[in-house]
């Protein structure tokens, strides 16, 4: 499944596509709008830099750029400016975890 057609998926159904992995489901639920369902499954992806990456996005999602920053120095990425436009930076974090 490509970034784009998990955001399409994300724009139009109410679950998540069958059969997809637990980034993908995070990914998923962070573009659908369900924070506090994506914030706790990032936390426990086994690959703890994507799940830090997603957890990263999600606080500056809410404002909380301090928090945000711990995690995208977690995740070994930089902290993209505050204001850094968030559908841009979902679609950069799914192509990369994606592949």
């Amino acid at each position: 499944m490509t970034a784009a057609d998990l955001a399409r998926s994300a724009a139009t159904d109410s679950r998540p596509p069958e059969g997809i992995d637990d980034t993908a489901r995070s990914l998923w639920l962070a573009k659908a709008g369900k924070w506090h369902e994506a914030h706790d499954l990032c936390q426990t992806l086994s690959d703890e830099r994507a799940g830090a990456w997603i957890h990263a996005w999600l606080h500056r999602e809410e404002g909380d750029f301090g928090n945000a920053a711990y995690w995208y120095a977690r995740a070994g990425k930089p902290a993209p400016a505050n204001r850094a436009d968030l559908a841009a930076e979902w679609q950069q974090i799914a192509t990369a975890l994606l592949g």
